[in-house]
């Protein structure tokens, strides 16, 4: 029979004075219990009562030992494999295993599987499968902490796989020029699906690349329990105390596939050999038994009563409701919910306002109402933004909520999510509404997706100058609002006046959920646009269009600089009578003023700048053909600028936009 001498340990465990003989079991039972879980669960994957799972069996020590590590309150931003993160922050495994069954009563309602939520009760917030965007939504937590002064760290997890990805760079730069209190783990397990890491980085250590970023690194046995909990445990008081990043290199392998259907048979049988003698469990529990901390009884014991509770919080979840497809509430939760009272005046007060000016003076406004509003972008401090629109902003409001960014779109959305998550407000400049590709994938599957998913209302205004007719060429003249549509979960606001861009900017920065603001350049200071605005705040309502000219001839549907070319040409035809419906909004988008016109007139034609093939004036019509189709007494009409990228020279400009084609459409339309 065995002995505690004979016991192997393939770990080298050095025990201190701090590792208490009730610290050393709480650390055993915070790996064990989430072992025994996997290993119920890939017994439930074989009997199909779960679809998938990602197996993090073999590194249970680095999702225990971190959050061991790191106090209740502060927020952890785990992975697939870190489910020793959810068992330790104590939630109620039966909601866990009705996640992983799509039940209503997991975190998501059965929208989203497998770890692929947050939950604020607990202080975690999951990934999305793309892997990076979680490490900036870490560093805008980490930055309402320092907002707010408390001495808390925040720790977001990523594989070796992740850091090949550019918001991996991107998050970690601005959390080192920003100084953030956050801890990035790299899960470093040897392969990302069946990619060695020999094929993912060309440096001996991941950790190596912290000096890059100005920023502490280490590296460490991600399967030694003592070695994660006494390196996070040190680190994380020490960033408590100095504010600052710190990157950390947990060295682990991966015992099963990607997910159960990938298998692992690229993975040489030596290596997998020799990694299975590192098992932090098992080598943990003959560690336990040779110093006597525990004996075969207690193991036992422990395993039963473990056992005892899978079963038993498995037998609720399966007698737990199940998922009702109801139209209702599907539709209801894709935002948070909002109530929004109309903002008047209580004065008469008014001034001129060019549209940049009023823009300015609805920021102002925000900022002196909402001391957790943070506004980010690049130059937007004391250069005051390409456009002038922050212009004295730092004078008035200070760095901390107005902060020049490095050029990192991705990045500084996610921070938005952050901010957002830790119970702030972000406004998020893009310099140009073209350069919003680069964040594209935070704002489509983080900001959009995140309330509907679990719950979690996502707080920023993006804001878009956009637009052409200034000679500006393909990469800053684009307007790009029918890329967003498609995106259930957003809210796209459109102004073409200054009244309008003033009073829908603070609604959309009251909306707590994430709003894209697009405000066209060549607007903000045409002085033909001016007009006198209240000089208080006020607030217009999303989604409620304004019929800004009446006519029952035929109606024209438009937006942005789109309204200005329709009052321009109609007033070129003294005879065309003709409602002219500003949408001002297009999520949400005002159904009922669209049919009402469109019945009034009976001939409607759709105008937008935008290239015409897959704008939005196609959804536009297909909504009138749906609606008003026997009110019709012509052929639908579409205006929208040539399919080509947007030109340089004038005259090439010129003809890209459908100014020339709308007139004699308008014409055409009128006598037919």
């Amino acid at each position: 029979m065995e002995t505690t001498k004979d016991l192997t340990i393939n770990i080298a465990y050095q025990r201190k004075a701090h590792h208490s003989d009730a610290l050393l079991l709480e650390l055993y039972r915070a790996m064990l219990l989430p072992r025994m879980i996997e290993e119920k669960m890939l017994n439930q994957l074989r009997m199909n009562k779960i679809s998938k799972w990602f197996a993090g069996i073999g590194q249970e020590a680095i999702s225990a030992g971190v959050t061991k590590a790191i106090q209740e309150e502060e927020y952890i931003l785990p992975m697939h494999r870190n489910l020793g993160v959810f068992v330790n922050r104590q939630i109620p495994l039966n909601r866990l295993f009705q996640q992983w069954q799509g039940k209503m009563g997991g975190f998501t309602k059965g929208r989203d599987r497998s770890f692929h939520f947050g939950t604020n009760e607990y202080n975690i917030v999951g990934m999305i499968s793309h892997l990076g965007p979680q490490l900036a939504v870490g560093s805008g937590i980490a930055l309402g902490n320092v907002l707010t002064d408390e001495p808390k760290v925040t720790v977001a997890f990523t594989g070796e796989g992740g850091t090949s990805e550019g918001d991996f760079h991107e998050a970690l730069n601005v959390a080192s020029v920003w100084k953030l209190p956050i801890i990035f783990v790299i899960e470093n397990n040897g392969y990302g699906l069946s990619t060695p890491t020999s094929e993912q980085y060309n440096c001996d250590h991941l950790a190596e690349r912290g000096l890059g970023y100005g920023m502490e690194a280490v590296k460490i046995d991600g399967n030694n329990i003592l070695e994660v909990y006494d390196a996070i445990s040190k680190l994380a008081a020490s960033i408590r105390e100095t504010p600052r990043p710190i990157l950390v290199e947990a060295i682990t392998f991966r015992m099963r596939g990607h997910e159960e259907a990938s298998g692992t048979k690229y993975v040489p049988k030596d290596l997998m050999d020799d990694w299975a003698k590192k098992d932090p469990v098992t080598n943990f529990e003959h560690y336990l038994l040779r110093e006597e901390i525990l004996n075969e009884a207690q193991i036992k014991e422990i395993k039963a009563d473990f056992k005892a509770l899978i079963n038993k919080e498995l037998k609720v979840a399966e007698k737990a409701e199940v998922v009702t497809a109801n139209f209702y509430t599907e539709t209801q939760d894709i935002y948070a919910p909002h109530h929004p009272s109309i903002v008047s005046p209580k004065t008469s007060d008014s001034s001129k306002k060019r549209y940049i000016e009023a823009i300015k003076d609805g920021l102002k406004q925000a900022m002196e109402k909402h001391p957790n509003l943070v506004l980010m972008g690049q130059d937007i401090a004391e250069y005051g933004g390409v456009f002038k629109i922050t212009d004295g902003f730092t004078a008035l409001f200070g760095r901390e909520r107005v902060r020049n960014t490095p050029i990192c779109e991705s990045a500084i959305v996610g921070i938005g999510l952050g901010l957002s998550i830790n119970k702030h407000k972000a406004m998020v400049e893009m310099q140009f509404s073209d350069f919003v590709t680069c964040g594209f994938n935070q704002i489509i599957n983080n900001l959009s997706k995140t309330h509907y998913r679990w719950g979690q209302n996502a707080d920023v205004v993006v804001r878009m100058p956009c637009g052409g007719t200034v000679g500006a060429g393909p990469f800053h003249s684009q307007t790009s609002e029918a890329w967003f549509v498609h995106s259930p979960g957003l809210k796209i606001v459109y102004p073409s006046n200054p009244y309008d861009a003033k009073g829908l900017l603070l609604a959309a920065i009251e909306d707590p959920n994430p709003v894209l603001y697009f405000e066209h350049k060549a607007l903000y200071r045409n002085p033909e646009v001016e007009q006198e605005i209240p000089d208080e705040a006020y607030t217009i309502p999303i989604g409620k269009a304004n019929l800004i000219q009446h006519g029952d001839d035929l109606s024209i549907i438009t937006y942005g600089l789109g309204v200005h070319w329709a009052k321009e040409i109609v007033a070129k035809y003294p005879d065309i009578e003709a409602d002219i419906l500003d949408l001002r909004s297009l999520v949400p988008l005002d159904q009922e003023a669209i049919i009402e016109t469109v019945k009034k007139t009976g001939k409607v034609i759709v105008l937008h700048e935008a290239s015409q093939k897959g704008g939005f004036g196609g959804e536009l019509v297909a909504l009138i053909a749906e609606n008003c189709f026997e009110y019709l007494d012509a052929p639908i009409r579409r205006c929208g600028a040539l399919d080509t990228p947007i030109p340089f020279a004038k005259n090439l400009e010129n003809q890209y936009m459908p100014l020339d084609r709308f007139e004699k459409a308008l014409v055409e339309l009128y006598e037919y």
